[in-house]
């Protein structure tokens, strides 16, 4: 099915921002995609307008009950001039996943693109080109209708808003450098039967007490254990994670907790193409002490959207530091990050078919 959107462009582009000091998720491009859902018209009236406030009643939905869902995916400007986005079918079909757990209307794949593809097509000149940095994508639905009561809405806005990025990280090696990582044994992410799989901000707003914790230790993120016994290591902060041990790459499997990473996905075929030991299986965080003293723990890295890779170089667990491959990158995680980002930014022959143009 063919979609089309009204286009309303801005009478006052805003000026655009030195691309040597982008901050992630700070600076937004002149326009917004909005679409409405009601239970009578389905998702209609999908228009590109100049960027700017959202009408929002007091009693809508999403300010009580928090019934929304966002994603998250980029652009990049590819050498010969192209604007590549990697995977967004994936982000439709996990769009989708979170919808249907909190009773929110699903979204229809193509259009989901295409309403993407629409809106960096008007603000494509907000895309930047120096090297690490790329325009961030954020979709996201939530419940506007106004009542107060527990149960579905009946209407919904679907937005997406565009954000110049930079380099997630600062330094050597590519754009790459280790980080500190917390071992949070108090308070945990998901459980079983929840919500952990989806995408929405719930999940993001019960992690900032951990958060807070972490950054009082020196640490950048936090190491999730699993909620029923503490014990098994699942997600680093806001992303997948990835524990090299002797010859086997381990990665926590998609249990329900855990959000089924698309750069984690990528990782994995990746891994299996290059003929390397991929293990979707439980790892304990003993496991994984046991391995740094006997010398066998290789490399630590967190997948995600906003970093591609995030190798750790040293894990705080209970007081104690775990040094992990002297705190310097791996090759695993070098070679993974150049191999996603170039495909990414089309410098490299994309043969896993993951990119499209805009």
């Amino acid at each position: 099915m063919a979609y089309s959107f009204t286009i309303t462009r801005t009478t006052a582009p805003k000026p655009k921002p030195d691309p040597d000091n982008l901050v992630f998720g700070k600076f937004f491009t002149d326009h917004m995609f909005i679409m409405d859902y009601s239970d009578d018209k389905g998702w209609h009236d999908g228009r590109i307008v100049p960027y700017g406030p959202i009408a929002l009643d007091p009693a809508a939905a999403v300010l009580h009950y928090g019934q929304e869902m966002f994603e998250g995916l980029k652009a990049f400007k590819a050498p010969d001039g192209r604007v590549l986005l990697f995977r967004p079918d994936m982000n439709a079909k996990r769009t989708n996943r979170t919808n249907e757990r909190l009773c929110i209307p699903p979204v229809d794949e193509e259009l989901f693109i295409e309403a993407i593809r629409a809106l960096v097509k008007v603000d494509a000149d907000w895309i930047p080109d120096k090297p690490g940095t790329s325009l961030y994508i954020r979709p996201f639905i939530f419940a506007d209708e106004p009542f107060l009561g527990v149960h579905p809405a009946h209407h919904y806005k679907f937005v997406i808003i565009l954000s110049p990025v930079g380099a997630y990280y600062s330094g050597g090696n590519g754009g790459l450098f280790c980080t500190k990582i917390y071992v949070e044994e108090e308070y945990v992410r998901a459980a079983p039967g929840g919500t952990g799989f989806a995408k929405v901000g719930g999940n993001y707003a019960g992690s900032l007490k951990a958060q807070e914790k972490a950054a009082r230790a020196g640490c950048a993120q936090v190491l999730w254990l699993d909620a029923i016994e503490r014990k098994y290591v699942e997600e680093i902060g806001t992303s997948n994670a990835f524990f090299v041990i002797g010859d086997e790459i381990i990665t926590s499997p998609l249990t329900g907790t855990i959000l089924p990473g698309i750069t984690r996905d990528s990782v994995i075929q990746l891994l299996k193409k290059w003929g390397l030991n991929i293990q979707e299986r439980r790892l304990s965080i003993d496991e994984v002490i046991k391995a740094a003293e006997e010398g066998a723990l290789k490399e630590v890295f967190a997948t995600g959207t906003a970093a591609v890779i995030s190798p750790v170089g040293e894990l705080l667990y209970r007081g104690r530091s775990i040094v992990v491959n002297d705190r310097q990158v791996g090759e695993l995680s070098q070679k993974l990050y150049d191999t996603l980002y170039g495909i990414q930014t089309g410098k490299i022959p994309d043969d896993m078919g993951w990119t499209m143009a805009v």
